[in-house]
């Protein structure tokens, strides 16, 4: 019988040594995960304290400190296009013990509209799990002449260039919503930027801007107030609780026409999948419980279930989505 030769037996035991090695950091990990966290935990946020998602995060964040059995505080760092709160995590914890709240203009619209950005969106930041989405309406004055969106685009392309729209910057999802709306109609229209949401959206009620996208959030109090008139909803169909508002198609505009902002949960890149699968899951518990869907209801969010893969995917196809719309508009910020 042939023997084994002495370089073979070296090659294998390298080999047992290092498949050991491995198993053993493996189990670390699964140690680790199992006792994450250890130590408080930060969700640090760019939205302001009593927006929409800042009151979501902190119900979830008082339902994960109780979970986890150690403090989950929110820390708002608003400003600066959300650069303040990135830089925080950036300089923050990587063991997932901080957190970021982002949403779709910082994963999937920045990139390719600012030609140098301070984080790497694929390589900075892990996507665990969106929190929310919501549908944008077509809001118009109450005197405005147009019944339905079918009449603004008519309007529009009789007088290319004189209609104007509102937002509060450049590349935010109104504004990218509303330069789709005009390369798929083939309109021409102004850009109107405004420092705050309410001075937006009371512009829209007296009538200085044809019109403006608006979320519930944003707009809704003024629609139930009288102030404006909402002619449709820019989603695959009738959102709950306006459901006398018909969809895009359904008011002359162009089928399949959607514009919808999103929020996410975000960890640093490069956690074992034990521990942020821990957050997933407790995370999608804080968002299932009852008063957490009473918080939907009240700032027009929907909840938005995904796998790690259909979100990862559901990012790409935004991330073409927006690229496509500010190269075709030619926008770009320094």
């Amino acid at each position: 019988m042939a023997q084994d030769h002495p370089f073979t037996r070296r090659v294998l035991g390298c080999a047992a040594l290092g498949l050991a090695g491995l198993l053993a950091t493996g189990g670390a990990w699964a140690q680790a995960a199992a006792a994450w966290p250890t130590k408080p935990v930060r969700i640090i946020t760019p939205f302001p304290v009593g927006g929409g998602p800042d009151g979501l995060a902190r119900l979830v964040a008082d339902k994960l400190s109780r979970k986890w059995g150690q403090p989950v505080v929110v820390e708002n760092r608003p400003g600066g296009n959300g650069f303040i709160a990135i830089d925080a995590f950036k300089r923050g914890a990587k063991d997932g013990h901080d957190l970021i709240q982002l949403d779709n203009v910082h994963l999937a619209a920045y990139p390719a509209l600012f030609k140098k950005l301070p984080y790497d969106a694929e390589k900075d930041f892990d996507p665990i799990l969106p929190m929310f989405r919501t549908y944008f309406f077509f809001t118009v004055p109450t005197s405005s002449p147009y019944k339905t969106v079918g009449d603004l685009i008519a309007d529009a392309k009789k007088n290319p260039g004189k209609l104007n729209y509102g937002s509060w910057s450049v590349g935010n999802p109104v504004h990218l919503g509303s330069e789709l709306f005009e390369a798929v109609t083939g309109t021409q229209m102004e850009h109107v930027i405004y420092k705050e949401t309410t001075q937006l959206y009371t512009s829209v009620a007296t009538g200085e801007l044809a019109f403006a996208l608006g979320s519930s959030a944003t707009a809704g109090p003024l629609y139930r107030a009288g102030k404006i008139k909402l002619l449709a909803v820019a989603a695959p169909k009738r959102t709950v609780g306006y459901e006398d508002v018909p969809t895009v198609a359904e008011s002359g505009g162009p089928a399949n026409f959607e514009v919808i902002g999103w929020n996410a949960i975000a960890a640093p890149r490069g956690l074992p999948a034990a521990v942020t699968d821990k957050i997933k899951r407790d995370v999608e518990e804080a968002l299932a419980a009852p008063d957490a869907k009473e918080k939907f209801l009240s700032f027009g969010y929907e909840p938005f279930p995904q796998t790690r893969e259909q979100f990862n995917a559901f990012i790409a196809s935004e991330s073409k989505r927006f690229g496509d719309v500010i190269r075709n508009a030619n926008l770009s910020l320094d």
